[in-house]
Formats: structure tokens, sequence, C-alpha cells
């Protein structure tokens, strides 16, 4: 296996100034955007609700045998689709620390040489509990950085593509059932995205994975069961990021060089709005009249960037998917909006998504908080609540880090693993 320093280094993750998610609540009557365009066979919005029927899913229009040619120069053949349960942590729960894998996982860390500090734990209750009083008031750039609940950003944070007009795409939380509907649209339109990956639902469906690293659409790093990050232990966060490096690399025969963790991808504007869809809070009552009223203000603020944009959805829902399929990808290419990657959008060429294809070139250059105007908000760093040292200093704390500027594990191949813990908070617990 590849060492996991070599594994969770990254080009850079792109992060968010927005302020702390709660759950979202509908507002009745609410009438949605006249679309530049929609999709003829699109759901009607009135079925897409959170108790909405469960529709029959569709199959991927191609499958991939072991040994198929990736579509990147220097990529090994693709590997067997065939996962042995037995192989895997149990699904959707935080991997055990003794097993041999996360033992090794955990002494490559520590043989790095990046001190990473143990500091209190929060609590599930989130920005609202009262046992995370003395974190919250840690949470802003001159503390911990707790963006979930400090609303905080680092200029080394990247938020935007470099050219204007161009839509940094992305899906997280998947592989899901519906997924397959979002890639039969993307394959057919020639769109490329990048999927933020939950190991757990990697190995339940593996020939999705492929179907999306063979379609030429970036694969990332998210986590293994998708918990709340902040109220984990450090060595749980190793766990819980190697397992899900271990799933692609077994599933695809490559590496990512991104991990994402938790985290939300936005834009923010000069008038302290965001580039948030609010997409998945569809599944606990928010209406598919208010989230598309939510990417129509995001489309219309785009054309006053100076620059690209970065939005996060999520496949893991049936509404999610329809939503996406049926309304949002084809008014943004009315639009004329030109949607690709997230690793493309920085002007890399998808090789550099990879360990086994990257160059070894350098991260891409932090883009910082843009406004509206292009212009560039400043974010000094603090202190750690506990060591005392610079947020974006390698002393930084992990359980409750969120300076991006800060290598987590450091590999001799690339550069960094930048990245933001966040929670997310519903009404039926963490999306």
């Amino acid at each position: 296996m590849i060492a996991l320093t070599a594994v969770l280094a990254a080009a850079a993750v792109v992060n968010a100034q927005i302020t702390p998610r709660q759950a979202a609540t509908s507002t009745a009557n609410v009438s949605p955007p006249a679309l530049s365009s929609t999709n003829p066979t699109a759901v009607p919005l009135s079925s897409i609700y959170a108790s909405a029927p469960t529709q029959a899913t569709v199959a991927l229009h191609t499958t991939y045998a072991a040994g198929a040619t990736p579509p990147i120069s220097g990529a090994p053949p693709l590997p067997t689709s065939a996962i042995t349960a037995a192989n895997w942590p149990a699904l959707d729960q935080i991997p055990p620390l003794d097993s041999p894998q996360v033992k090794q996982w955990i002494q490559e860390v520590t043989n790095s040489g990046i001190k990473i500090p143990n500091i209190g734990q929060t609590q599930l209750g989130g920005c609202g509990d009262p046992a995370n009083a003395a974190a919250l008031a840690n949470a802003t750039a001159q503390g911990n950085c707790w963006w979930t609940c400090g609303g905080c950003s680092r200029e080394t944070d990247i938020t935007t593509c470099p050219d204007k007009a161009t839509w940094g795409l992305s899906f997280d939380d998947g592989p899901s059932p519906y997924t397959p509907d979002l890639l039969n649209y993307l394959d057919a339109n020639n769109i490329k995205s990048t999927f933020f990956v939950v190991g757990s639902r990697a190995i339940s469906r593996p020939e999705m994975l492929q179907a999306e690293y063979m379609g030429g659409h970036q694969l990332s790093v998210h986590t293994w069961s998708h918990p709340t990050l902040t109220t984990l232990t450090n060595e749980q966060i190793i766990a819980e990021l190697g397992w899900t490096r271990e799933a692609i690399k077994q599933i695809t025969g490559v590496t990512p060089t991104l991990c994402v963790l938790l985290m939300v991808i936005l834009t923010t504007v000069a008038n302290g709005g965001s580039f948030d869809t609010n997409d998945w809070h569809i599944p606990s009552g928010l209406s598919a009249a208010e989230v598309l009223n939510s990417f129509d203000k995001i489309l219309d603020t785009a054309g006053e960037l100076s620059t690209g944009f970065i939005v996060l959805a999520h496949d893991l829902y049936q509404q999610t998917v329809d939503l996406a399929v049926g309304y949002v990808l084809p008014d943004a290419q009315a639009r004329k909006f030109n949607m690709m990657s997230i690793v493309e959008c920085l002007k890399k060429p998808l090789s550099e998504a990879y360990i086994e294809t990257s160059s070894n070139s350098s991260s891409p250059a932090s883009t910082g908080t843009h406004t509206a105007s292009g212009s560039q908000s400043s974010a000094t760093s603090g202190s750690g609540s506990n060591s005392g040292q610079s947020s974006g200093d390698p002393t930084a704390p992990l359980a409750q880090w969120e300076a991006s500027s800060v290598p987590w594990l450091v590999s001799p191949q690339v550069s960094h693993c930048y990245f933001k813990q966040h929670h997310r908070y519903t009404d039926s617990g963490i999306a």
C-alpha cells in the first residue's frame, strides 16, 4: 500500500467563509425562479420534496472490465470492482484503531515529524451546545478558526477559479443509488465534475466509482463514515481518511491528491452572502423552489465576479440529483458557464489529481476569499487555544483544526493536504 503520508497529500483544498450552518426551514408558497433552460425530462418541482416516493433508479450507461485503460496517461490499468466486505471496516461507522492498517497510518503520521497536539473534542450539539462554549469562544481567526461556528477562512483558502464564468463543479457524499442519473447527464453533455467520495459508499458501489473515474471526473478523499470530525480524536480522523483513500485506490488504481473533510465549497460575496446551494436541506424540509432560488442568485451573482466560482452540491439524495439534472445544470449551460472539475478550474490537468500520474508540480496558488468586486479579504492567523502557535503553523491543533494553510501529512510526491473541518446539522442529525 502507498504510505498514508503519500496518500493524503494534496494540491490544495478549497474552503470558504460562511456563517455557521444550521438546519434550514421551508418558507411557504415560495415561487421558483424563471430559469433560462430546463431538462425536458425533468422531474416536476412539485415532486421534489422531503418525503417524495422513491423513484426507480437508472443504470450506468457504461461499466468497465478489469484491465481497462483509464483516460489519464500513465495511470495503471483499472482493477477489478470486486470487493470483499470482510476486508473493510463496518459501513458508516468510525473505523476501529486496532487494525494493522490504521496502526501503520498512525505510525506514518508520527514519523512525518509533523506535530499534531491533542485538544478537547467538541460535542455533537454544535455551536449552541453549552459543552462547546470554550471552543466557540476560540473559534475565530484569532483562535482555532473553527469554520462552522466562527465563520473563519484564511487567505490560503481556495474559494474561486481564476477564470471568469468558470464553475468548479463538485458533488459530495456519494456514490449513491442516484449517482448514475447524474453521471449519465454529465457524460451526455461532456461536463466534468469533482466527486468527494465517502469510503463506505465507495465500497458499496464500486462500479459507480469506476464510472466516475473512467469518465474523466476527479475523485477526492472525503471520509469513511461522514462523522462530525471535531468530535473525533486525531487517530480516528487518520482512520477515516486512510480507509477512504484505500477504497479509492483499490477500486480505481489511483490515489487522490486532494482530501476534503466535511465541508462546503463556495464563494463569498461582498454583502456577506455565499454560494451555498442548500440542496442537502431538501430531505429535511426545504422546498425545491427555495433551493432553485438560491442557485438562481448564485448564478446571477457570478456575473459580478472577476473570477470563476466553486459550488458544492450533493449526489447522495434523490431530490438533489433530480434538481441538478433537471434544472440547475441545464440553466447553467444556457447561461454559458464553463463547468469543469475543480482541479481543472485551477488550471491543472486531471493527471495532477492523483499521485500515480502527478508530475509533482507545485500546489495551485491560493485564490483567497474573494468579494464580488474580486478584491481579497484579509485573514490574520491567530494563536491556537492550547499550543499558543499560529493557526497556520504545523503545531496547530488537529481535533478542532480549521487552518487550511497547515500541512497535516507531507508527501515527497506532492505538496500538502490542506483542509477544514465542518459540522453540518439538520433536523434529522448530521447531513
